[in-house]
């Protein structure tokens, strides 16, 4: 069934306190309203949301996207002409099956046919292979559903039969929107079995006569809502949705297009069976429907995307509870804006609460047409996403039953539109054991996997509801069984063999023997082979020892980056030392606190940077002017002098709590690292084993 035909059965002390509300604003209860036949052909208008669809199909003819599509599976004997004298007297008993659209004297109206004689195809799928049939089924089901209709020339139903076996077939039914609702779509095929049933049997069939037509009901709309009934069901809806209303920002996979899209598709999934039977229990508890409990969790998951406290979800609402349109086919599905405030990070409980309260006042206020408050509000239109919410939430509590006609066996197959009219719908099916759901979302905005472990973290919300709905809403668990296992424990699996006896100078060494004239360091147009980097460090790490540099010897590194950046911080190392980073552009009293915390005998600088040394004892050698001290020295690897445990080097802090504290890293902590990043830089030309 569609998104439409979501209905919400009172109970008594439901409607009770429904028709207290009505009685309240001044307004009479729905049960007590008459709604007359029409006595004039001439010039029918549109109903509220007829004229709203209409009006979308001149902006763009031939959409599907307000198809109405069932497929059905009949297992059994069919009988295909009984079949197709059903459909037509059913369209011969609805007026709005033969209904299409004109404009006429400056405004859209229904043009009644006085008889539509509908043909029913037979295609026949049963020659095909068994392993291509159902898929080949499928595709057609899916073709019948984006075919477009034309409101002006019509017939807006379409009916064919899939032939897969002797005993197998599938009914394809399609509607559009205009003439029809969620809710029509279960008295088709309510009339379509009691009709078959007599036509298979030779009998006359005899439906109970229509009291009224949908042309009746559009004509009644119009005149009831209005004056004193419009005021106060408009007052109601401006005080709750007037002025600047917030736009839900979902984390998307893409860039939302400055025009909205209408491309769609679906994810199924199901609740476990053990969560059906705690969410009732705790819906009466509350006080509750199952729908505003469900709504509660999906809100609450929003809130968990988006962070946003004040959300505005969009839900369709059956808009029968008058007696004389219960049996009608058309289009009489309302739109309710359910508007709640979450700010203060509730318990669940509240949060259901004040669901409730905005629900029961809504439906109290249900008369007035979406597409009329839409219009009267006038809110600022944006034309990347829809006015007034941008998601919509249907619970389906009245599904379109199993059933036998004539030794047929009716049951319902999901086809795709291949269109979503939201940025994301949330669907959910009251099974009586089981709860079924699907979210229909924007491809444009969302991709497949996000929208899959958005189902997963909606699953994981409600199990954690069931288990303590006194929870706040901010800590109930989001996370599946395996993101919980990936974040908490895969994520932090950080066990890895490594050279713990090694340093990491000598991996370098180990490099620079195996692939000597392999680059090694590039900056700006400069660079070193493995073998230069070495034989380069090599000279100055000797001539620092031979100025006192050993194990856990702090020696002070301030230059730019470029290539001598790079062979002082490698010599310091294979001296058996510790190198204390000092950026240059970093203020002089910051300088003069890390150099004199330090306490380091020696500093590698450059010529250009003297000059901004703060005070100090320390010996200095220039990287660049004084290289000429360092060339005499031997190529060849120092002998290593450090452990595991000495001094790598020494980072300072921000100092954003205070003063900047040194952070000494160690030669096996270093070493972990490096064998760490193998994992994010696996290239031969840094192989470190």
């Amino acid at each position: 069934m569609s998104q439409s035909s979501k209905s919400f059965k009172l109970s008594s002390d439901r409607r009770a306190l429904l028709e207290a509300l009505l009685e309240a604003e001044g307004l009479d209860a729905p049960s007590q309203q008459r709604i007359p036949r029409r006595t004039d052909d001439d010039l029918i208008p549109l109903s509220f949301a007829q004229q709203r669809l209409w009006f979308f199909d001149q902006l763009e003819p031939g959409s599907p996207t307000y198809n109405i599509p069932a497929a059905i599976r009949l297992t059994g004997p069919l009988n295909l002409t009984a079949l197709e004298q059903s459909l037509n007297a059913i369209v011969s008993r609805h007026e709005t099956m033969r209904t299409t659209f004109a404009a006429a004297k400056g405004q859209a109206i229904q043009v009644i046919a006085p008889e539509l004689k509908l043909a029913l195809p037979l295609i026949d799928l049963s020659e095909l292979p068994e392993s291509t049939r159902e898929a080949e089924a499928q595709r057609l089901m899916d073709e019948e559903a984006r075919q477009p209709f034309d409101l002006e020339r019509g017939p807006l139903l379409r009916a064919s039969v899939l032939r897969l076996a002797a005993r197998e077939h599938i009914l394809l039914l399609t509607m559009h929107h205009i003439i029809s609702d969620g809710w029509s779509t279960g008295i088709l095929v309510r009339e379509v079995a009691q009709l078959y049933s007599a036509f298979t049997a030779g009998h006359i069939p005899s439906l109970p006569e229509l009291p009224i037509q949908y042309a009746d009901y559009a004509i009644w709309q119009r005149d009831w809502l209005k004056g004193e009934v419009f005021d106060k069901e408009l007052g109601y809806w401006t005080n709750k949705l007037g002025g600047s209303l917030p736009v839900l920002e979902l984390p998307g996979d893409f860039p939302r297009p400055a025009v909205q899209t209408l491309n769609g598709a679906h994810l199924s999934f199901q609740l476990p069976a053990e969560l059906s039977a705690p969410l009732r229990a705790l819906s009466r508890q509350e006080d509750s429907t199952l729908f505003q409990t469900m709504l509660t969790a999906f809100k609450v998951l929003l809130h968990r995307y988006t962070h946003q406290t004040d959300l505005l979800v969009g839900t369709p609402i059956a808009n029968r509870q008058r007696a004389e349109i219960q049996g009608l086919i058309g289009f009489f599905v309302n739109t309710l804006v359910l508007r709640t405030d979450l700010a203060g990070n509730p318990s669940f409980r509240e949060a259901l609460r004040r669901v409730r309260e905005v629900s029961l006042e809504a439906y109290a206020h249900q008369d007035m047409p979406f597409e009329k408050l839409v219009e009267v509000l006038q809110p600022e239109r944006d034309l990347s996403h829809t006015p007034l919410f941008q998601v919509t939430f249907v619970l389906e509590n009245a599904p379109l039953p199993n059933m036998d006609m004539a030794g047929l066996t009716l049951s319902q197959i999901t086809t795709e539109s291949g269109t979503a009219k939201f940025d994301l719908t949330m669907f959910l099916w009251d099974d009586a054991d089981s709860i079924r759901g699907s979210i229909e979302y924007n491809t444009d905005l969302f991709a497949p996997a996000t929208i899959a472990r958005m189902a997963g973290h909606f699953q994981a919300l409600v199990a954690g509801i069931v288990r303590n709905p006194d929870e706040r809403i901010a800590y109930l668990p989001l996370l599946t069984t395996a993101e919980q296992q990936q974040s908490l424990i895969d994520w932090n699996r950080s066990e890895a063999d490594y050279p713990r006896d090694a340093a990491v100078h000598q991996l370098i060494e180990a490099q620079a023997a195996r692939n000597p004239e392999t680059t090694a360091i590039v900056y700006e147009g400069a660079s070193l082979t493995y073998a230069e980097l070495n034989a380069r460090a090599n000279q100055l790490a000797h001539h620092l020892r031979a100025q006192g540099v050993g194990p856990d010897v702090l020696v002070a590194l301030m230059v730019e980056r470029g290539l001598e950046m790079i062979v002082g911080m490698l010599a310091i190392l294979k001296a058996g030392g510790a190198y204390v980073p000092l950026d240059p552009a970093y203020p002089a009293d910051r300088l003069q606190y890390m150099l004199s915390h330090s306490q380091s005998p020696v500093i590698l600088t450059q010529a250009a940077l003297v000059e901004k040394l703060p005070e100090h004892s320390a010996q200095v050698f220039r990287l660049d002017a004084d290289w000429e001290q360092v060339t005499a020295q031997p190529t060849t690897n120092p002998p290593r002098t450090v452990l595991p445990d000495h001094i790598a080097y020494i980072i300072f802090t921000s100092g954003s709590t205070g003063r900047p504290k040194g952070v000494m890293v160690k030669q096996q902590g270093l070493i972990n690292l490096v064998h760490g990043l193998r994992a994010y830089f696996d290239d031969p030309a840094v192989e470190i084993t």
